[in-house]
């Protein structure tokens, strides 16, 4: 039974290698998943928590982004798992007392769910500019395009998202986008496309010439990707720099 317990561990601990053996960057994503008919009360809350921070200058940093169907997500880039232990709101928890405790209150009138989990950075998916990690700042509108699959076609898959890269060099694309995989905390195996723009009709004019550039071949080349997807979703929304939130350095 020991024998059979440690061979489980050991397949645990394989699997987490494998996952992250190709990770250039993990974020902390927590996720708040606002209800339409408040988001805008939502926000005033979310902007008093960010005006706290920038007061007390708590040591975390994060990226804000808004979905289409209302979800909030605060992404956080970290270096390694023992961050996860870190508490950088526990100093202005004290400082604050009750009021700490009662701005929380209000972020729970306008949302039924929320969570944390890790999503890792895949670089060596990712089509960008030779040099270039992320998108331009003024490409603020985004398109998340989610891919999930089974474990069992983990490799497959990956080397489908290769050879779609390859196509898109190959055709000199400029519709560029970065990958990302699940991490810790999710149940489900898929990867996450990007796709940014400045605007919805901009992303719309960028999707149609890429269409062009790639030609009606395209889809010999999707198709080693898609044979293996069980299901996809797709939303679009935006960052939101008016949330982001950085502590002041000296």
């Amino acid at each position: 039974m020991k024998t059979i317990k440690n061979a489980i561990v050991l397949t645990l601990l394989f699997c987490l290698v494998v996952n992250f053996s190709f990770a250039q960057q993990m974020f902390r994503v927590h996720q708040d998943n606002v209800r339409p008919s408040s988001f805008m009360e939502y926000e005033k809350v979310a902007k008093k928590f960010r005006d706290a921070c920038i007061k007390y200058n708590v040591d975390v940093t994060w990226f804000a982004a808004s979905t289409n169907d209302f979800k909030y997500i605060y992404v956080s880039p970290i270096e390694n798992f023992a961050e996860l232990d870190e508490r950088p709101f526990a100093e202005m928890a004290e400082a604050m007392g009750d009021d700490f405790s009662d701005m929380f209150k209000e972020f729970d009138k306008h949302y039924d769910s929320h969570g944390t989990y890790i999503l890792v950075k895949d670089s060596e998916l990712s089509y960008m500019p030779e040099g270039v990690e992320n998108a331009p700042s003024n490409e603020n509108y985004r398109t998340w395009i989610y891919m999930y699959y089974k474990p069992e076609h983990a490799k497959d898959i990956r080397e489908g998202m290769k050879a779609v890269k390859q196509m898109f060099k190959d055709k000199g694309s400029t519709r560029y986008y970065r990958v990302y995989r699940d991490g810790l905390g999710q149940t489900e195996s898929y990867y996450l496309v990007s796709l940014s723009a400045e605007n919805e009709i901009d992303s719309a004019k960028k999707d149609t010439a890429n269409r062009e550039t790639l030609g009606p071949d395209r889809w010999d080349t999707f198709n080693k990707v898609m044979k293996y997807v069980t299901r996809t979703e797709e939303y679009t929304g935006r960052m939101r720099p008016d949330m982001d939130y950085a502590p002041k350095t000296e």
